[in-house]
């Protein structure tokens, strides 16, 4: 049985977790709310991607563990408190990203006791590696969110960035791995349309 002490100091070392991660609140996206008055937080995608999880698991390609999905989900930005946003479209970006995730997964994480602390660098791990069945549903819940988001707001993210079809494929291209159906559905309801209105390029 734990002391009072050990008891307090496991105590300290998750509080200190749990108030460095509001910080998640101030991490500005490059998506639009549904309103399209203003872009998205990484704590404001984390849970909509949780609750979309909730009720989209049924589309999933594979059998998942649904509360293991939720918790990759909303972990996996946590990084970006010390990392910041990488734009998706962004390659320059992108360049760097990897090493200034790393770093910043081994301090978010290292503030926690020692077992949770690699229970979630596990999770984060497995989210950035994709494969196993809840990595790729959760990669699919990262990339439908914004589009869905995107399309809410007529495309004007897209527009606003000259992105182009072929942007978004590409960025997509492993959506389908988590779930045939939602990126079919994504494509045909969310993308298309705004091909046609020429809010995506060609």
């Amino acid at each position: 049985m734990n002391s009072q002490k050990e008891e307090i100091d496991r105590l300290e070392k998750q509080f200190s977790f749990i108030k460095e991660i509001d910080k998640e609140k101030k991490i500005t996206r490059q998506t639009y709310i549904s309103s399209g008055e203003r872009m998205e937080n990484d704590a404001e995608h984390a849970w909509h991607m949780a609750i979309m999880t909730l009720l989209l698991s049924e589309y999933a390609n594979e059998n998942i563990d649904i509360l293991k999905t939720i918790s990759m989900l909303l972990i996996h930005d946590l990084v970006e408190i010390d990392a910041g946003d990488t734009y998706a479209y962004d390659e320059a970006g992108k360049a760097s990203q990897r090493q200034r995730e790393e770093q910043a997964a081994e301090r978010i994480f290292g503030l926690l006791p020692q077992d949770q602390g690699k229970k979630m660098r596990a999770l984060w791990d497995e989210f950035e590696k994709g494969e196993t069945a809840e990595a790729k549903f959760a990669h699919a819940m990262d990339n439908i969110q914004p589009v869905m988001l995107n399309a809410e707001t007529d495309g004007k993210a897209w527009a606003e960035r000259n992105i182009h079809l072929s942007q978004i494929l590409k960025r997509n291209q492993a959506t389908a791995e988590g779930s045939d159906t939602l990126w079919n559905y994504a494509y045909h309801h969310f993308i298309m349309p705004n091909v046609e209105k020429g809010r995506i390029k060609e």
